[in-house]
């Protein structure tokens, strides 16, 4: 893997993460939302073992102890899941962590917990999910990456392709993003020209 993927596909199963694996991505995150932790369990297992095979990072959300029990190299907390999680546990297994920002207090208790990266949305609006935050808009990517220094920042939150080269411009060293990828009507072409536009490995 390179230093930092700038192209960063977060999807909701284990199937998808094998579809994108031979696309060339480098890092991928599995988020799961409202299923027994069992059904998590299984799909975090099988989607270590591809990302493991192809030397892609695994980033799971929220589970945190699933996601050490399964060996994954990532985990990503919002901040209620930041409240409740062992970090002591976590660095201490050698996951890295990752954490989601939307204003200065929470990225003040992020930084308090030395994050791997720092994830900044939304910043555009987006259909995915009911956000209680308006969107950040790219000239917060400026001021986030001022604060957090040499540690990756992330932006997430209606971005595209098409939007992609602004959020770089902005700051952010990666994108993430869900629809872009997930619902567009040609998945695994998009992804070419993500890993395309990102230079990210073929």
């Amino acid at each position: 893997m390179s230093a930092w993927p700038r192209f960063y596909p977060i999807v909701d199963s284990a199937d998808w993460v094998h579809r994108l694996a031979p696309l060339g991505v480098e890092l991928v995150q599995l988020r799961i939302k409202e299923r027994p932790p069992q059904v998590v369990r299984l799909e975090v297992r099988a989607a270590r073992a591809i990302c493991r095979s192809r030397q892609i990072q695994l980033v799971v959300n929220d589970h945190w102890q699933i996601a050490l029990d399964e060996g994954a190299d990532f985990i990503h907390l919002g901040q209620q899941d930041l409240a409740s999680a062992d970090l002591k546990a976590i660095r201490a297994r050698g996951a890295k962590l990752g954490i989601s920002t939307h204003d200065r207090a929470e990225l003040d208790n992020a930084l308090a917990h030395t994050p791997d990266y720092v994830a900044l949305g939304p910043i555009y609006p987006t259909t995915l999910k009911q956000m209680p935050w308006a969107p950040q808009g790219l000239p917060r990517l400026d001021v986030w990456k001022r604060l957090v220094g040499n540690r990756p920042l992330v932006a997430i939150g209606g971005i595209t392709l098409e939007r992609a080269a602004g959020c770089f411009e902005a700051g952010a060293d990666c994108v993430a993003m869900v629809s872009d990828v997930t619902r567009h009507p040609d998945p695994s072409a998009r992804v070419a020209n993500w890993i395309a536009a990102t230079g990210a490995r073929a």
